[in-house]
């Protein structure tokens, strides 16, 4: 127990009127941000999870504002308790602690649990207010895209960009600006995704705003717990570009437009995601986050192939970026071959 801990376990005494000696405190987990969770037990033995945020590092406020604004759109996020915003303390549902990245051992089983998964999504677009979100505008996808070129080519690598860097950056934020508007999780994956009550939940949405129709779709096809032939993905985009034209999510588009309209979108995700992870690394000291370039790198070159007009961006990630990054792996210690089968 360290002090923050402490005064979160008096809290949480106070908020039920008993003894501080009484709710023992359980330590969950933590996450890449400031946020960590514990679990504690009631005397009538109903389980409880504490979020503890740092109000200086984390916004609760978004938080309680989304989870009460879903929970009312008859979304499965978990009910909130008791709300400190001050302090940075929330008391919530306890989901357990089944997440649908444990079913993901073999290719069938991930096929059935990521069209689960993406019926879910369905309900998120269609269900979700979004009109108080953050717009995902193009200020937004910018910095993130900056990203890649700040931490992961200049911190990282000590790598200048390609000369195709400029068009590339404002082709993609071109892309993602050009699609129909709904609620996007911004983190919608597999780990995010919890199995309660023979059912997923959804969690750790405070990011959410209001952006493009494949974002959260090309999150969860190129998580981080997958990888997935160009095959089955052009099957899983399509689905939903069926889908969404039906119920009038996604006005008509043919498939070839859409289907590069994602991919597109899973670049720039899987761009922001690798210089996010350089810099958890070199900012933050969680270098256990290199272990994860190798499976966003095979994500990216997978994107970048399925959109031809990006082939000169492709071509430099295979002879410059990948043999630097590779070099600075294997300096620390990291293996890069991919575990992960491509079904």
């Amino acid at each position: 127990m360290n002090e923050r801990s402490e005064t979160l376990q008096r809290w949480v005494a106070q908020q039920h009127t008993l003894p501080v000696d009484a709710c023992p405190l359980e330590d969950v987990a933590g996450d890449a941000s400031f946020r960590h969770y514990y679990r504690f037990r009631l005397p009538d033995g109903t389980e409880r999870v504490l979020m503890d945020a740092p109000p200086e590092h984390e916004n609760s406020q978004a938080f309680v504002d989304i989870a009460r604004a879903w929970r009312a759109a008859r979304l499965p996020v978990p009910a909130l308790y008791a709300i400190d915003l001050e302090a940075g303390f929330v008391e919530l549902e306890d989901l357990g602690d089944d997440v649908m990245h444990h079913h993901l051992g073999n290719a069938t089983d991930a096929h059935t649990w990521f069209e689960r998964a993406l019926h879910l999504l369905e309900c998120l677009q269609r269900q979700a207010p979004y009109d108080d979100l953050p717009e995902y505008d193009r200020a937004l996808l910018a910095r993130e895209l900056d990203l890649f070129p700040e931490w992961c080519l200049t911190k990282l690598l000590d790598l200048p960009a390609p000369l195709s860097w400029p068009a590339l950056r404002e082709s993609l934020i071109d892309s993602a600006l050009v699609q129909p508007r709904v609620a996007v999780h911004r983190d919608f994956d597999a780990m995010n995704l919890m199995l309660h009550e023979d059912a997923l939940w959804l969690i750790d949405f405070q990011d959410a705003v209001k952006g493009p129709i494949s974002y959260d779709l090309v999150s969860l096809l190129r998580g981080r717990y997958r990888l997935w032939s160009q095959a089955h993905m052009a099957d899983f985009i399509e689905n939903f570009r069926q889908r969404a034209q039906e119920d009038g999510r996604l006005p008509p588009i043919d498939a070839n437009t859409f289907h590069r309209q994602v991919e597109a979108m899973g670049v720039q995700r899987s761009l922001k995601v690798l210089g996010i992870f350089c810099r958890l690394t070199l900012r933050d000291a969680k270098p256990r986050y290199l272990e994860r370039l190798p499976h966003f790198l095979e994500h990216l070159r997978q994107g970048l192939a399925a959109v031809p007009e990006y082939g000169e961006f492709l071509t430099w990630i295979g002879t410059t970026f990948t043999p630097a990054l590779c070099r600075e792996l294997d300096r620390r210690g990291i293996d890069h071959s991919l575990e992960e089968r491509i079904s």
